[in-house]
C-alpha cells in the first residue's frame, strides 16, 4: 500500500504530517521521562524520612514506563508508546493519591496528565484513521483520469468514480465483473493478458481497448470508446520477490486520437488510390499514343529519305517538322510510361557489370545536335581507368541522357555543359554541370516531384513535362544511390549522382552456404597412426 500511495500526488504531504506527529510524541516522551527522573530524588528523600516507600515506587514505575514508551517510539509504534506512557501515569497517580495527604495533590496532577495524554491519543487515532480511509481515495478521485486497482488475482478492488462517469454508468455497475463486461469482446484477451503480466510478471504494460459507454438518453444505442490503460505493479511487501502482486491502472480516453488516425489512414488510402489511378491512366494513354506516333515518325522518315518519291523543298521542310514533333512527342510518351512504371513499382532492374566510360560518349552524342544549334560547348572528363560498376546499363543511360538534356535545355546560348566521372570510395561519382539559369532553393527541395518545373503557366520559356529529374531520382534510388543538387539562380547547376560500385543490395550475389563436414578432418596424429598400422600389417 505504501508504494501505491507513493504514486499518488499529495500522498507525500500526508506521510510527512504523520512523521511530524511521531516526532512531537517522541520529544514529549523524552521531556516527561526527564521530569519524572528529576522527581525520583525528592521522593527517595521522603521515603527515608517517613519510612513510606509508596511514592518512591510510584516515581520509579513512572520512570520505567517512560523508558518503555521511548522504546516503542524507537520501533515506530507511536500509538503504543503514548498508550503505555498514559497507563503508567494513571497507575502512578493512583498510588500517589493512596499514599497519603503529602502526595495526594501531586497524584491528582499526574492523573490529569494521564487523562490528557489518553485524550490526545484518542483524537490522534481517530483523525489518523479518517486520513487513512479518506486521504488516498480523495486524492485519487481528484485525478482527471479514471483509476482502477487490481488485487493479485486480477480482480478490481477499487474503481474511481471518474471511471463510472466516463462510461456513463452507475458506480456499483462496475463491481465484480462489471468492468470486464464493458470491454469489447475482441479486446478482452489483450486486457486480461496485460493484467496478468502486471500482477504475475511484475512488469508495466500499456494496452489499447474499446469499452462500452451507455447511452445518455433512453432509446439510443450504446457506443464504444477507445481507452488506453497503463498498468503498473504494486509491491505490497518490499521484501517479497516471488508470487503475484497487485496493480494500479490509469485509464485515458483516446477516442479522438483514434478518429484522427482513422481519418489519416483513409486519406492516405484515398491518395494512394488516386495515384494508382493516375499511373494507370498514364500507362493506358502512353500505350495508345505510342502506336500512332511510331507510324507518324516512320512515315516521316520515309518521306524525308525520298523513299516514296522526291519532295519539293517546301514539302521536305514540312516532313522534317513532322518528324521532329513526332520524336518529341514520342519522348514525352516514353517518359510518361517510365514514370508510371516507377510509381507503380513495376520497374525491374537488370543489373550487370559494365564499364561506365563506355556509355558516356553515346549519351553525349544524343545531345550534340541540340547543343550545336545553340553554340553550347560539351566537355567530357571521364577517365578510362574507372572500375566496373554493377548496375542496370539501360537505366544508367537514361540517367545520363536526362541530366545532359536538362543541362543543355536550361543553359544560355554559348554556355558550357560538362560531364565528369570518378571513383569516390565505394561509389561511382557522376556529375553534370551547366552554366544555365539555375534553380531556386525552394525548387531544389522539391526535386523528385513529378511534373515539377521552375517556370509554370503559359509564359514559361522552356518546354518539357518536368519528369526528367523525377525519373532520375527514382532510378538512382532503385540502385541504392544518392542524388545531390547544387544550384544558384543565374549561375548554373551541378547535379551529382552516386551509384554503389557493387550494385544495389538486392542485386548483389548471395554468399554460398557453409558446408558442414559429416566426418571430422584427419589430423597429423591420425595419419601417423594409419602409417604405423600399415607397416605392421606389411611386416606381419
Amino acid at each position: 500500500m505504501r508504494s501505491f500511495l507513493d504514486r499518488i500526488p499529495g500522498a507525500g504531504a500526508l506521510a510527512a504530517h504523520v512523521r511530524s506527529q511521531a516526532d512531537l510524541a517522541w520529544v514529549s516522551g523524552v521531556l516527561t521521562t526527564l521530569a519524572l527522573a528529576g522527581l525520583v530524588y525528592p521522593f527517595a528523600l521522603a521515603a527515608m524520612v517517613t519510612g513510606s516507600y509508596v511514592p518512591l515506587v510510584g516515581a520509579s514505575l513512572g520512570l520505567a514506563g517512560s523508558a518503555l514508551a521511548l522504546m516503542a517510539l524507537a520501533q515506530g509504534r507511536t500509538g503504543a508508546a503514548v498508550l503505555v506512557h498514559a497507563a503508567m501515569l494513571a497507575g502512578i497517580g493512583t498510588m500517589l493519591v493512596l499514599a497519603g495527604p503529602l502526595a495526594m495533590a501531586f497524584g491528582v496532577g499526574v492523573l490529569a496528565l494521564a487523562a490528557l495524554e489518553a485524550g490526545a491519543l484518542a483524537r490522534t487515532l481517530v483523525s489518523g484513521a479518517a486520513r487513512t480511509a479518506q486521504g488516498p481515495e480523495s486524492l485519487i478521485e481528484a485525478l482527471p483520469d479514471p483509476v482502477v486497482r487490481f488485487d493479485p488475482a486480477g480482480h478490481p478492488v477499487f474503481v474511481s468514480a471518474r471511471t463510472a462517469a466516463i462510461l456513463g454508468c452507475r458506480h456499483f455497475e462496475l463491481d465484480h465483473g462489471g468492468l470486464l463486461a464493458r470491454v469489447h469482446v475482441l479486446d478482452r484477451p489483450a486486457y486480461m493478458a496485460a493484467i496478468s503480466e502486471a500482477t504475475h510478471g511484475r512488469i508495466g504494460r500499456t494496452v489499447e481497448m474499446r469499452m462500452r459507454r451507455d447511452a445518455e438518453a433512453p432509446g439510443e444505442s450504446a457506443q464504444y470508446l477507445w481507452m488506453e490503460m497503463a498498468l503498473e505493479p504494486i509491491e505490497a511487501d518490499a521484501g517479497a520477490t516471488k508470487g503475484p502482486v497487485g496493480a494500479v491502472a490509469l485509464l485515458r480516453d483516446i477516442s479522438a486520437r483514434k478518429r484522427m488516425e482513422a481519418e489519416t489512414r483513409a486519406g492516405r488510402a484515398e491518395a494512394e488510390k488516386a495515384s494508382l489511378a493516375k499511373s494507370r491512366f498514364l500507362a493506358t494513354i502512353g500505350h495508345e499514343l505510342r502506336t500512332p506516333l511510331n507510324a507518324i515518325v516512320g512515315f516521316s522518315d520515309l518521306m524525308t529519305a525520298g523513299i516514296g518519291g522526291e519532295l519539293n523543298p517546301t514539302h521536305s521542310e514540312y516532313a522534317g517538322h513532322i518528324k521532329q514533333s513526332g520524336y518529341h512527342l514520342l519522348d514525352v510518351v516514353n517518359m510518361l510510361l517510365d514514370m508510371s512504371r516507377l510509381e507503380a513499382g513495376r520497374f525491374e532492374l537488370q543489373c550487370e557489370a559494365f564499364d561506365p566510360e563506355k556509355i558516356a560518349a553515346p549519351c553525349m552524342q544524343l545531345v550534340e545536335q541540340a547543343a550545336a544549334d545553340r553554340a553550347i560547348r560539351l566537355v567530357r572528363a571521364v577517365p578510362t581507368t574507372l572500375p566496373r560498376v554493377l548496375a542496370d546499363e539501360r537505366a544508367c543511360r537514361q540517367i545520363l541522357i536526362n541530366l545532359l538534356s536538362n543541362a543543355v535545355k536550361f543553359s544560355h546560348d554559348g554556355g558550357t555543359v560538362s560531364l565528369a566521372m570518378k571513383r569516390q570510395g565505394a561509389m561511382l561519382n557522376v556529375s553534370v554541370t551547366d552554366t544555365g539559369v539555375g534553380m531556386e532553393p525552394e525548387t531544389i527541395g522539391r526535386i523528385g516531384e513529378p511534373f515539377l518545373q521552375e517556370q509554370t503557366g503559359l509564359a514559361r520559356r522552356f518546354e518539357g513535362t518536368g519528369l526528367g529529374l523525377s525519373i532520375v531520382k527514382a532510378l538512382v534510388e532503385l540502385h541504392d544511390g544518392q542524388l545531390h543538387v547544387m544550384s544558384r539562380p543565374g549561375e548554373g547547376t551541378v547535379v551529382t549522382v552516386l551509384l554503389p560500385l557493387e550494385g544495389p543490395e538486392r542485386a548483389r550475389p548471395r554468399p554460398s552456404a557453409e558446408i558442414t563436414e559429416l566426418r571430422p578432418a584427419r589430423t597429423a596424429s591420425d595419419e601417423e597412426k594409419w602409417q604405423q598400422d600399415e607397416r605392421k600389417s606389411a611386416a606381419g
